[in-house]
């Protein structure tokens, strides 16, 4: 059976000191595109846009420090706990030189975190209802998803398990096994949940909570689903009856069924 080989250099181009690579230029197109989304959304509603600027300074910052956190210490803390450094630091220094090495690491439920806490802190300091921010910036957020896992695809990681549907990709810089694409699935769950979450926002935009009670449930019921086909991340995920990525997203889940059993109470004190 012929599969499809992929075997692209995630590297546009690298120098000694700069690498760009694809998965960069989808990571700052989901930002843009979810920064066009919610502008049309606050110019609709006749809010302020620099609120839209102020808030998209605090997103951007808290989904860079959640993700990068998250992924050092939920994945990897048994290195990071010696290499400290390198946690905020994007190169590493050995035998008198520096090596650049990138942000490697950035984990989707560190950076749901970080955007939480992020818009917590922003709704705080602006007088903002968190549950009005949140059920918007949701819609864009799931769009935004839909780019950054294309860019996992292009650098041919959270590959799927072997398969043997005519669909399947042969990760060619990661060995010769045909596996699911499970990146390329992820991305297209996402992409159907930004359209479901957009007629949900045209019909129910008042009702506080629910679209983020249903973004919580649909996006991390599909991550938990989805790793049963996928190959773990790291090595101590294979003595784990779930592996840390369905433990984590166990929490949101639930914070999403709560919201949609008490979204009338949340909707009468926002």
């Amino acid at each position: 059976m012929l599969f499809i080989h992929w075997n692209l250099n995630p590297q546009i181009f690298v120098t000694e000191w700069i690498s760009l690579r694809y998965y960069s230029l989808l990571f700052a197109l989901a930002f843009f595109c979810a920064y066009l989304i919610l502008k049309k959304i606050f110019i609709a509603e006749h809010i302020n846009l620099k609120l839209l600027d102020k808030l998209f300074l605090y997103v951007f910052v808290g989904t860079l420090i959640g993700a990068r956190l998250g992924d050092c210490f939920f994945y990897d803390w048994s290195y990071y706990k010696n290499h400290l450094a390198e946690i905020v630091l994007p190169f590493t220094y050995a035998n008198g030189e520096f090596k650049i090495t990138g942000y490697t690491g950035l984990a989707s439920h560190g950076g749901a975190i970080g955007i939480l806490i992020a818009v917590f802190i922003y709704c705080k300091v602006y007088k903002q209802s968190f549950l009005f921010i949140v059920d918007r910036l949701v819609i864009a957020v799931a769009l935004a998803g839909t780019f950054i896992r294309i860019g996992n695809f292009f650098n041919s990681e959270i590959i799927g398990k072997p398969s043997k549907l005519p669909w399947a990709i042969i990760f060619e810089r990661v060995d010769n096994i045909p596996r699911h694409p499970a990146q390329l699935y992820e991305s297209a769950y996402y992409l159907v949940v930004f359209f479901v979450l957009m007629q949900l926002y045209k019909k129910y935009k008042s009702i506080s909570g629910l679209l983020f009670g249903w973004f919580l449930i649909l996006i991390f019921s599909c991550r938990f689903l989805l790793e049963f086909i996928k190959e773990n991340q790291e090595s101590f995920e294979s003595n784990m009856i779930i592996n840390m990525g369905q433990l984590l997203s166990i929490p949101f889940i639930i914070i999403g069924i709560i919201l949609q059993l008490f979204r009338k109470r949340f909707h009468q004190h926002s």
